[in-house]
């Protein structure tokens, strides 16, 4: 074989190895990039669970802040009318 076939068929092999190569670090990248996407996306499905968690026992605590206001609402009314029934200023 001449010499000029045995060059062709090595710049021939080097450019299928570079683009091995490239193809290859473009995936890797890629994987690398799907990884950290998957953390991030991890790390803001826990937030927000955990903001939705805090959400919930707040709401509870309001309901149940509300329910002693309302009692206590009711109880001040009680007191109110006992009041006026006792005082012997009332016309």
């Amino acid at each position: 074989m001449a010499t000029w076939i045995w060059i062709v068929i090595a710049v021939a092999a080097v450019i299928v190895l570079a683009a091995i190569v490239v193809v290859g670090g473009r995936r890797r990248a890629q994987q690398k990039q799907v990884a950290h996407q998957r953390e991030e996306a991890q790390t803001l499905r826990q937030e927000a669970e955990q903001r939705h968690r805090k959400a919930k026992e707040r709401e509870s605590l309001a309901q149940e802040l509300s329910e002693r206001a309302d009692a206590e609402r009711k109880e001040g009314d009680k007191a109110a009318a006992q009041a006026a029934r006792v005082d012997p200023d009332r016309d």
